[in-house]
């Protein structure tokens, strides 16, 4: 996903693509958080809900558009 960075415009912030490419830096962010707090169930459960989020706007992408689905995860 850190291909997008460039690609993306301040237009295109609504897109499904930056939406899952800004969810997952998210979620690689509490990740980490969470590998030195162990016992921060406030941001598991925050990982929980952002993780999905993701899924469920790649479950509504596959389903609308494939080739832009498959370019995403591809």
């Amino acid at each position: 996903f850190g291909f997008m960075v460039k690609e993306e415009k301040e237009e295109n912030r609504g897109s499904v693509e930056f939406q899952v490419f800004s969810f997952t830096n998210k979620i690689r962010r509490l990740a980490s958080h969470l590998e030195l707090h162990k016992k921060d169930f406030s941001s598991e459960r925050g990982l929980r809900r952002l993780l999905g989020k993701r899924r469920r706007l790649l479950a509504y992408l596959a389903k609308k558009n494939r080739v832009r689905y498959k370019k995403l995860i591809g």
